[in-house]
């Protein structure tokens, strides 16, 4: 297994991309996700969701300004035509083209990652390191490629939810820690607003995503149980093998302190906190 070095590493990262362009693109887009996208420059880019009027998640997005008009959303290899779908369908007179394009995204990783001249690259934590997400411009020739069992292991540990996983119809975004990343509370209207907003000023997460370490020879499958003092306490969505442990995210009771001991399938659990760049 590769490990990134004080130098860079290098991965693919599967994306889907829709390009969204036209007079109306700025508004409609920003009328559209939980993120305010009328303050992107020309270059920039931030995190988003698409939502239900409920404030589930229809899409995790990262938005690319490309020009005034000029947006390129990468979301995740299966969600590119739901993206797509949806925006169409709501789109009614806003002056905007919606459609899938085709392109290829790395990561580089490590302090010294660094864009070539020239490219598209778009600063990124998901993984718990300094890095940058490249599209469609190749990685330098000294970067150490970085396998897809390595690049879950830094994603799980840096505590980054992921669509299918730890996102999914039964998850609300602050649970998730979803909001703040891409959330924005100055911005106007957008599906999903109020229940976000409501949820963040005057309620109580019932659980949080945290970053598990545990004492077993082999991951648990997805939905195992995590219990404390005998009661189940949350639920593991994602796990993979760390130095002989296991490193682990699971959706735990927000009342159960960080210091408390757990178990997942009789295994002995600790919660650790994320990785940070």
């Amino acid at each position: 297994m590769t490990r990134p070095t004080s130098r860079i590493a290098v991965a693919r990262r599967p994306r889907a991309f829709v390009g969204v362009t036209g007079a109306d693109a700025a508004a409609y887009l920003n009328r559209m996700v939980s993120n305010d996208v009328l303050g992107l420059r020309s270059g920039e880019a931030c995190e988003a969701l698409l939502l239900t009027p409920k404030a589930r998640v229809i899409a995790p997005l990262r938005v690319l300004r490309r020009g005034e008009d000029d947006f390129l959303l990468l979301t995740e290899p299966e969600l590119g035509e739901v993206v797509r779908d949806h925006l169409l369908h709501l789109r009614f007179a806003a002056k905007t083209q919606i459609e899938l394009e085709q392109h290829e995204s790395h990561v580089l990783l490590g302090p010294a990652a660094s864009p070539p001249p020239g490219a598209t690259a778009i600063p990124t934590d998901e993984y718990g390191l300094e890095g940058v997400e490249l599209i469609d411009s190749p990685p330098p020739a000294e970067a150490e490629p970085l396998d897809e069992t390595e690049l879950e292991r830094l994603r799980i540990r840096a505590g980054t939810p992921r669509f299918g996983r730890e996102i999914d119809e039964r998850v609300l975004p602050a649970e998730a820690g979803l909001v703040e990343r891409a959330v924005s509370f100055a911005k106007g209207c957008y599906p999903g607003q109020e229940p976000v907003a409501r949820l963040h000023y005057r309620g109580h997460r019932n659980r949080e995503l945290r970053v598990l370490r545990i004492a077993a020879p082999a991951p648990p499958p997805p939905g195992a149980e995590v219990v404390c003092e005998g009661k189940t306490v949350g639920r593991v969505t994602s796990a993979v093998h760390d130095d002989g442990a296991v490193l682990a995210l699971a959706f735990v009771r927000s009342e159960v302190p960080p210091d408390a001991v757990l178990a997942v399938d009789g295994a002995e659990a600790t919660m650790v906190p994320p990785a940070r760049p």
